[in-house]
Order: structure tokens, then sequence, then C-alpha cells
């Protein structure tokens, strides 16, 4: 098949990201996150969302200085809770990224797409705590009740927006889910279905979370140390990364900035184990990414890792990386010892990471980083970033019950790549 500009090697239309919106424990705005990435920042910082009381320790990284009346004009006062409003955040800026307007996005087809793990948890709390204390089972407040439903996270954004002719879903695929909403995007661009695509993943620190990961002993003690011997476990954490999604005919013809192109991702299961991760699944959900996006291996600039900081992921991410890259991988950082795990928010916000190494030529550090475990043999960027020529990155997630999403982006060029 003959191939134009607008389409790839395979006859497929092109995508590309033409807006980032960001909310992060060391940033908000794609400028405080830019800097953030590029200083090696970390956001670990004292809970103050719940009580931990008991838990015997009180760090996370909480956004700070959240002020969701900034982005969010149109819906009314408490019809999200807090990982609704840092999605509805996130997608305005995206969309002003953009360079899109309410009435740009006036009845256009599109597509709204956010992963979550935990939804609106942190309001369940509240909920029930209201419940106990006012001693009455039966006296919900209607509007916490409706704020649970994680769809909401998606439908917010459309009607903030106003935005009546989409398609909104949310992809609960837990700490994999971001990638799989851009997946989802990329696939309905791709095919022609729409144009535009908003997508991403959003989460909020809950004391649901907090609590399973330390009934699972995976809290670090202090910090995030990803492939370091002396590595812990994970920090909670919270926000959103909202990207949007364009056909390149339609970016092209309304003349706007370009800081990426989604050439392509994998989906895998391991149907292994409902918590361990599986070597062999990664693996193969990396293949199936580079196949997918027509990406010869040395042609990989740098890998952005799931990197959670525990010990079973770390190996195991390392060696499903050794499996297809051999014993020369690419460099490979885990922005999550800045940001800690965000959860539904994790991937996309890693994404947004590695789309503005691609803008901005450079690779971000592994922070916290002392001595590289022999078991994770890999080029972490150890605490200081580097600059880079960056052209071709792949930005790696898992989740429980051994999803795994695997995405693939690559700087924006007039030539139809090879």
């Amino acid at each position: 098949m003959t191939t134009t500009a607008s389409t790839d090697r395979a006859g497929q239309r092109r995508v590309v990201v033409t807006g980032f919106g960001v909310i992060s424990s060391i940033g908000t705005g794609v400028e405080e996150y830019t800097e953030g990435l590029k200083a090696g920042r970390s956001g670990a910082r004292p809970i103050t969302r719940f009580d931990t009381e008991g838990f015997g320790q009180n760090t996370a990284c909480e956004v700070p200085d959240f002020e969701p009346e900034r982005w969010i004009r149109n819906l009314p006062s408490g019809h999200v809770g807090r990982a609704g409003q840092f999605a509805v955040a996130a997608a305005r800026m995206a969309v002003e990224d953009a360079g899109l307007s309410e009435d740009d996005l006036a009845d256009r087809p599109a597509v709204i797409t956010v992963g979550t793990t935990d939804g609106e948890s942190h309001d369940i709390a509240v909920l029930l705590e209201q419940e106990l204390a006012a001693g009455d089972p039966e006296g919900m407040d209607p509007v916490l009740a409706r704020r649970i439903y994680a769809g909401r996270l998606s439908t917010a954004i459309a009607r903030e927006l106003r935005m009546p002719n989409v398609e909104a879903t949310t992809v609960t695929t837990a700490c994999a889910a971001g990638n799989y909403s851009i997946g989802y995007g990329l696939d309905a661009i791709r095919s022609g279905e729409v144009d535009l695509a908003l997508c991403g993943g959003a989460d909020a620190v809950c004391r649901k979370a907090f609590a399973l990961f330390k009934r699972f002993g995976a809290l670090s003690p202090d910090v995030v140390r990803p492939f370091d011997k002396d590595r812990g476990g994970i920090l909670t954490g919270e926000g959103a990364g909202i990207l949007v999604l364009e056909s390149l005919e339609s970016a092209l013809a309304r003349g706007a900035r370009i800081h990426a192109e989604v050439l392509g991702y994998g989906l895998s299961c391991d149907a292994a184990h409902p918590t361990a991760p599986n070597r062999d699944g990664i693996a193969r959900g990396i293949r199936l990414a580079l196949d997918d996006a027509g990406v010869k291996r040395q042609e990989v600039d740098f890998i952005s890792a799931h990197g959670t900081g525990t010990k079973a992921n770390d190996s195991t991410e390392t060696a499903a990386i050794l499996d297809v890259y051999g014993d020369a991988p690419p460099r490979t950082v885990a922005v999550k010892s800045m940001l800690g795990h965000s959860m539904g928010a994790a991937s996309a916000l890693g994404a947004i990471a590695c789309g503005l190494a691609i803008e901005h030529g450079f690779i971000p550090p592994t922070i916290n980083h002392r001595e590289t475990d022999p078991d994770c043999p890999l080029d972490v960027v150890p605490n200081e970033a580097v600059t880079a020529d960056v052209r071709i990155v792949q930005n790696n997630s898992s989740a429980f019950a051994g999803n795994n999403a695997v995405l693939i982006l690559g700087t924006y060029g007039e030539k139809v790549r090879a």
C-alpha cells in the first residue's frame, strides 16, 4: 500500500500528541512538571489527606497546593471528588495546551478515556465516616454517593469541557490503566472513528491503597529507590495526566504544535499470579509494542520503566527487558522515584514524561539511587538528568491481575518512517 504523510507504514492514520495536562506531586502544569523531571525533584512529603496513626509511617507523594477552582469552571461544586478534580483539571490544561477552545470542541466527535485504580475511594471512606459519626447508616449524602462511580472521571471531563458528542469510558486496569487508555484513543483515531481523543489517568491518595500496600509489606520506609540493591518498596502517590491525541491530518490542518507521535502500543495479560509480576508477560507486551510501532530494538533511546521500587517488580521487569534487548538494553529510568506510585495516573504521567523528554532533549533521572542491584544490570541514569537527542521512547506499565501495557512514543517528523 502506498503511504502518505498522514499514514504510517501499514497505511494506518498517524496519531500525534498536541496537548499535555499534568497534576503531579512534583509540579502542576507542563512547565513545572518539566522542571521537576529535569531537576530530579522528589514529591515525597508527610500525608495530610487521612489519619495514619497506627501505620508506623506517614509519607506519600501528595499533590501540594492544588486549586481546583482555577481549572474547573462549568461543573457544579461537589460534583466530583479529588481524583475527579485532578482528571478534569488536567483535561482542561491539555486542551488549552493543544490550542483548543470550548467552541472548537463543541459537537466534535471524540473519545474521552481515563484510567484509574481507586476512582473516588477516598470519598467512600469519607462517606463511611460520616455515617458512623451520624449513627445513621441510611443517611448517605446522595451527592457524595454518586461521586463514587468511577465512570464519573471521564463523564465529568465531557461535562466540564461541554463535549456532548463523545464516547466517555473509564479503564480500570489498575496501575497500567493510563497506557491502556492512551492505546484505546490511539486505536479510535487510527481506525477513523474520530480525529480527537483525550486520554490518560487519575487517582488520589487514599487510606485503602495505603493500607493495602502496607499489608503487603510493599511500602518503603523512606524513599523510593527503583533498581537499587537497598530498595524497600513504593510510596503511594496521586495526580493526573491527560494527553490530547489527534490525527496528524487534523493537527496539521489547524496548525497545531506537535509534542510527539504515538507510534504504537502492546497489551499482554500474564494469566498467572494475581499480584506477582511475570517476566514472560512483560516481555511479550514489549515485543508487541515494538512490532505495532514498527520500531527496531536498537532505535529505542530509553525506557521509562514501571519501576516501582519493590524487590519483585524491579528484578522481574529487568529480566523481561534483557529478554527483549539482550545484554545492551537502552538506558532505563523510573520516574516513580520522584512521583511515587500514582496508581491509574502512573503510566499517563510516564507517557507525558517521555513526550517532554523527546521535545526538550533530555532523559529524566532515577533519583535516590545509591548502588545498582546486581539483579538489575541497567543504566538507570542515577540522580541527575542527562541531555540527549531523544527520538524514540518506550513507556512500560504493569498492574495487578497481570495486566501489562507498553507504549512507544517518537519524535514527529514530516517523513514517513521506514
